[in-house]
């Protein structure tokens, strides 16, 4: 969960934004903050404030300083943090304080580096203080010197005792920056009526579950209390924009398929039955927290125990009360979701106004994350402001184009001009769409824009077959697997060989698409009658764009579905992870229904066959059905599970060549080290060693 928008995102802009009315109407000269935090730090001193020549301030508080005093900030619990505080120049009148503040959280092993860093999406640090912001970056418990190195731990051992990674537990990691907002309101540095927050990835998680809890805050017991500073101000924030992030991290990375993006799924139907863990990343995450970061030793901390989570979790089936132990913590402590749900105790409350930001070809927390929350909100708050901004971003396999990456940053700005500084003009709410388009130098299509997700995809392109085909645990090109692997392979314009994979892999191949093709915008939705025999089973499912001229495919969607071990289905309804990608003229959707899909999914301990018949395949599409220009092959839309009626295309078959390429893409420096491992172990559990070229291609910086 590093630093994967590789795009410098300064934003540039002349408009600033005021400080707070205590400083209005006056002409006297500002008295300069020149530090922060007194009385807060582990030594006590204030953090000195360093003007920089573009005229702001950076506060940094750590372990590293010339006189040796810790200046690290003292956590709600004594946990010592290192942190950035970037404030505005002084202002030339009026008090030198009571500014609007964003909260950047970072992502997974990416530590803040200051006002200079890029990793949060958005405007930096840096630009947000030339606008007349204050800026707080905390590194988070775990990491760096906040008792993730041994250093800072050996420093501060009694401080330390619980500072190790919590995995954004709403009782810490949230806690933390709770804490530091109401000492900086405290202080009178940051105006308690505009709070805002942001992050990516780890950090979308953190600032997502901040702007979920609304005015409260979790205790370690789990009870909930009123938010306030230490002062006693009543606190909540303004608004929000976490990208690229999850609203329910254990599921995220080890989804059962039950999440639909037109419908507010059951809490039971999303915790059971449990599901398939994501090998790679699941692997390379670890590997980076237990390389860079700080985990409880195994068995002390039984609900912050994520070596011992990991364990259970890369052991495979049976997965039994270990794993629902887990899930429940998961969705207890880790869940912006089910805290909007108003689950485990929690009243449910509106957030406040959110900009979600999803990555389409984002396989660590795929789109999904951010159209469940965004589902649950409409639902229960129908009048509640939350737009959605999804594109071909995020982390591996997503491009991060850059005029994509110039288009956020300006959605971003103008968010929280208008949320958190009361200065712009009020956004307007709704979903705008990117395309993934390929090669990785073709401009996205798009923005599509609507005040709904629904509304983007009125038509879709309908596909059966009632034959019944064979899936099989031990079948499937375990070479294709690699080269489309988020860690492993390549990024979203990977091609692999167009020819099928043979018997136990169920391929079904629409006709290609005729006028003018057809846009993909949406949760391509699979429904099937099953016969399962065997243990472990899952459904792996894999759509492709197949170019006939080249013989290649492209991998637009994929999904996967655990069947139910205690109450085997007789027929599933599941999604593809959606996207927005236009079918061009004469090209063949292509979908594959697979045992297994490693080293993405965590190949089963069981062996399986899943008869499949009276597939019912759909494609939601942007194209208004009837409308010129609109392929014939396109119908109205019907959401999930009202689907009925004759479907209107026919089977098809095709083959091809078998080659592809391998490329390395990391989480992290190291990671892939773990995933290959990880990889070799689960095949050996599996009683079947399989050659494989462990030699990586090139790496990607975090």
């Amino acid at each position: 969960m590093t630093r994967f928008l590789a795009v410098a995102v300064v934003l540039a802009t002349t408009s600033t934004v005021g400080a707070g009315v205590a400083g209005g109407g006056t002409s006297e000269p500002a008295a300069p903050v020149t530090g922060v935090l007194a009385g807060h730090t582990v030594s006590g001193e204030p953090i000195p404030c360093t003007p920089r020549p573009e005229g702001v301030r950076v506060c940094h508080g750590d372990i590293a300083v010339p006189d040796g005093a810790d200046l690290r900030l003292e956590s709600f619990d004594g946990t010592p943090l290192s942190v950035y505080v970037t404030l505005p120049p002084p202002p030339e009148s009026g008090v030198d304080g009571d500014y609007p503040l964003v909260v950047q959280s970072h992502g997974w092993g990416a530590t803040p580096s200051g006002p200079d860093d890029t990793q949060y999406g958005g405007p930096t640090a840096l630009a947000w203080a030339a606008k007349g912001y204050a800026v707080v970056q905390l590194t988070a418990r775990g990491w760096g010197t906040s008792c993730g190195t041994q250093e800072s731990r050996d420093l501060s051992p009694d401080a330390c005792e619980r500072g190790y990674i919590h995995l954004d537990d709403v009782r810490y990691e949230a806690r933390d920056v709770q804490h530091t907002i109401g000492l900086l309101v405290d202080e009178e540095i940051a105006d308690p009526d505009r709070i805002g927050l942001t992050g990516e990835s780890y950090g979308a998680g953190a600032s997502l579950a901040v702007a979920t809890l609304g005015d409260r805050v979790v205790e370690e017991d789990g009870s909930l209390s009123p938010w306030t500073s230490p002062d006693g101000t009543p606190l909540r924030i303004a608004a929000a924009v976490p990208l690229f992030g999850f609203s329910d991290l254990f599921y995220a990375l080890m989804p059962n398929g039950r999440t639909l993006d037109a419908q507010v799924v059951s809490v039971s139907d999303d915790l059971s039955p449990a599901g398939i863990w994501k090998l790679s990343i699941g692997s390379g995450l670890f590997l980076v927290g237990q390389t860079t970061g700080s985990y409880a030793p195994a068995g002390e901390d039984p609900e912050a125990d994520v070596q011992s989570w990991f364990e259970t979790m890369d052991a495979g089936e049976p997965y039994g009360e270990d794993t629902d132990a887990v899930a429940d913590l998961g969705a207890r402590y880790h869940s912006p979701y089910y805290t909007l749900a108003g689950a485990y105790g929690a009243d449910e409350q509106p957030p406040p106004p959110l900009l979600v930001v999803g990555g389409f070809t984002d396989a660590v927390f795929p789109v999904d994350e951010a159209l469940r929350y965004y589902n649950l909100d409409r639902e229960l708050y129908p009048d509640s402001p939350i737009s959605l901004f999804l594109f071909d971003g995020g982390h591996q396999r997503a491009q991060n184009k850059p005029a994509d990456a110039a288009l956020l940053v300006e959605r971003i700005d103008a968010f929280f001009d208008h949320y958190v500084a009361g200065t712009g003009p009020e956004p307007a709410t709704g979903v705008t769409v990117l395309s993934q388009t390929c090669p990785a130098d073709a401009p996205s299509d798009g923005p599509f824009e609507a005040e709904t997700w629904a509304a983007l995809h009125p038509g879709e392109v309908r596909f059966d077959s009632e034959p019944s085909r064979s899936v099989r645990s031990d079948a499937g090109d375990e070479t294709i697997g690699e080269a489309l692997d988020p860690v492993l392979g390549g990024l979203a314009c990977t091609t692999v060989a167009a020819n099928d994979q043979g018997d136990g892999v169920a391929t079904y191949r629409l006709p290609a698409a005729t006028g003018e093709g057809y846009t993909l915008l949406g949760a391509p939705t699979v429904t099937a009658d099953v016969d399962v025999t065997g243990s472990g089973a899952y459904l792996a499912a894999r759509l492709f764009d197949v170019d006939p001229e080249t013989d290649t495919a492209t991998l637009v969607a994929r999904g996967e579905y655990r069947i139910d071990p205690d109450a085997p289905e007789d027929s599933v309804t599941f999604q593809l992870h959606a996207n927005a990608w236009h079918f061009a003229p004469g090209h063949i959707p292509k979908l594959e229904l697979l045992g297994q899909d490693p080293p993405y999914l965590r190949a089963s301990n069981g062996e399986f066959t899943i008869a499949v018949s009276d597939l019912d395949f759909r494609l939601p599409v942007h194209e208004v059905p009837g409308e010129p220009g609109t392929p014939p092959e396109v119908q109205e839309f019907t959401p999930v599970g009202t689907q009925g009626g004759e479907a209107t295309m026919a089977d098809s078959t095709g083959d091809g060549n078998n080659a592809t390429t391998v490329i390395l893409v990391v989480l992290a420096a190291g990671a892939v080290v773990a995933i290959l491992v990880a990889v070799t172990r689960s095949r050996r559990r599996r009683g079947k060693m399989v050659p494989e070229d462990s030699s990586p291609g090139s790496e990607v910086g975090s």
